[in-house]
């Protein structure tokens, strides 16, 4: 791609950022949302931040795939969720992925 679609691209990313963070405000008018709807809100970015994490782990370009990356980003979760220490939590997930990319598991 030229420099320039680049650019437009990012342009309209900007813009398509703007309108949806903007658009909330505009339709509630200044008034609380209900109490149903707050809760619906509040979950909305854990499940995008799964949602993330989940394609990160296991796609490759176009196809789905579990490799050394998923294990280590396995690893990671259930690090996290024994509360280990994020240090620990990201040398774990480091050092499975390593190794078994040593191993040959790609």
């Amino acid at each position: 791609m030229s420099p320039s679609t680049w650019w437009l691209l990012i342009g309209l990313c900007v813009v398509t950022t703007a309108l949806t963070r903007g658009a909330g405000p505009a339709a509630t008018g200044g008034r609380e949302l209900p109490a149903p709807a707050v809760r619906v809100v509040v979950l909305l970015s854990s499940a995008l931040m799964a949602a993330l994490v989940v394609t990160s782990a296991l796609a490759d370009g176009t196809e789905l795939r579990v490799g050394a990356d998923t294990a280590g980003v396995a690893t990671a979760g259930v690090l996290l969720w024994r509360r280990a220490h994020l240090l620990v939590v990201v040398l774990g997930a480091a050092a499975v992925t390593a190794g078994l990319r040593a191993l040959g598991v790609d």
